[in-house]
């Protein structure tokens, strides 16, 4: 069954979760947050991310990724370096032979809580409840595995 990394990028956490799908059940592999340390360049901070992810695809070997689509943001800069992160994203997966698919944030929460204008904590309880977690993960990581969700979502109704 296909196993699928969820990715949602930043260049100051970056959230990444796993989730397999045996049969009709929803499986947590694990997820994480790559934190950088954002008194260092951009450049410094996307070599961090990359080093991470490499990690996180060596140690998981997912089938396909799923990333956060971009949307247009009011602060052009933060929508810039959020698109410096998902580049590096892109990248590592396409070097690793990972099939990438993309999905908008509100249809993601759609998926996952039942309405696109979910706050994400309400994302992250629905992530939690989902996966059968004791707690809900940390916001950027919970936005992660709501992303692996979304696409396994997606791909079984399309099967």
């Amino acid at each position: 069954m296909p196993v699928v990394l969820g990715l949602d990028p930043g260049t100051r956490h970056f959230g990444w979760g796993v989730v397999e799908r045996r049969g009709t059940r929803l499986i947590h592999i694990a997820h994480g947050i790559a934190h950088t340390d954002e008194k260092t360049s951009i450049a410094t901070r996307l070599v961090a991310i990359e080093v991470a992810l490499i990690e996180v695809l060596r140690t998981h070997t997912p089938d396909e990724a799923s990333v956060e689509a971009l949307f247009f943001a009011k602060d052009a800069s933060a929508a810039a370096k959020l698109g410096h992160a998902r580049g590096v994203a892109l990248l590592v997966c396409a070097r690793a032979g990972v099939d990438i698919y993309e999905y908008a944030p509100a249809r993601v929460k759609l998926a996952v809580a039942g309405h696109g204008r979910a706050e994400k904590s309400q994302v992250a309880q629905m992530v939690r409840v989902v996966l059968g977690l004791a707690t809900a993960p940390k916001a950027d990581a919970a936005d992660a595995l709501a992303l692996a969700i979304a696409h396994l979502q997606h791909v079984r109704l399309r099967v």
